[in-house]
């Protein structure tokens, strides 16, 4: 296998909202970290592409289109995400706020009581991966990355959670066997061979079943178990979607 390349950038803010689609009668609650869908709506809007909302457009035929613009383009581009974070999950707060629009609620006074699960000062390392299946879209953020430029404003899940991203750099990665991983993973890829912590003073393995992809036929998500840890494998992995930048131990899906 050969060298590749990637784009590599640091992506935080001040609070996030990945919202989860089950929820009970008192509050929304988020994922722990920036999903795939998720990320890839954030890179959407950096060069331009629609959303859901654009989706809901018909084609000449009377047809919908089979998912949002920004998935159909990037869904195939491989990307890896490191927690900048010990353990993997982010510090939360339950933000309490009111809708008073008039109809969001059939109470006396028309006011709903919304109450949201915010993580609190999230971080991450993102890698992508060129040449890993969004053809000239993967060029066109590189270019605005690398400048500094989005069409649209990236946000961390809700417009109330406007994104930084900064520290944009091309790197090199280099083919690897990954006894560990430094970032996310898919945990059919690991957990079965995990062996022994990395020598720190506490082992740690964090798992959580996130979108993974989506639907064609209702745009719903389908999940994917991924976790983050210190412990070791067995036995080393080695595919061709695993690298070194000679820090990190990387694993693109």
């Amino acid at each position: 296998m050969q060298t590749r390349e990637a784009l590599k950038f640091d992506l935080r803010g001040k609070s996030a909202f990945f919202k989860k689609p089950d929820a009970n009668t008192y509050a929304y609650f988020t994922y722990n970290n920036i999903h795939k869908i998720a990320l890839l709506g954030l890179l959407g809007a950096v060069i331009g592409l629609g959303g859901y909302i654009r989706q809901k457009e018909t084609s000449s035929f009377g047809e919908k289109q089979a998912f949002p613009e920004f998935y159909s383009k990037l869904k195939d581009l491989k990307v890896c995400i490191i927690p900048n974070t010990k353990y993997g999950y982010f510090s939360k707060k339950i933000q309490q706020f009111n809708n008073s629009v008039g109809y969001a609620s059939k109470e006396e006074g028309g006011n709903l009581i919304v109450r949201e699960q915010w993580l609190e000062g999230p971080s991450w390392t993102i890698y992508l991966l060129k040449d890993g299946g969004a053809g000239e879209y993967f060029e066109r953020l590189a270019e605005n990355l690398l400048n500094g430029r989005c069409v649209y404003i990236p946000y961390l899940g809700k417009n109330d959670h406007p994104a930084t991203i900064e520290n944009c750099s091309a790197v090199r990665l280099e083919p690897a066997e990954c006894e560990y991983f430094s970032c996310l993973f898919p945990n059919d890829m690991g957990e079965r061979g995990i062996d022994t912590s990395d020598g720190s003073e506490n082992g740690f393995l964090f798992k959580e079943y996130v979108p993974y992809s989506m639907s064609s036929s209702l745009n719903f998500y389908e999940f994917k178990e991924f976790a983050f840890t210190n412990f070791i494998f067995k036995r080393s992995i080695f595919t061709d979607l695993t690298f070194t930048d000679c820090e990190k131990k990387l694993v693109f899906y």
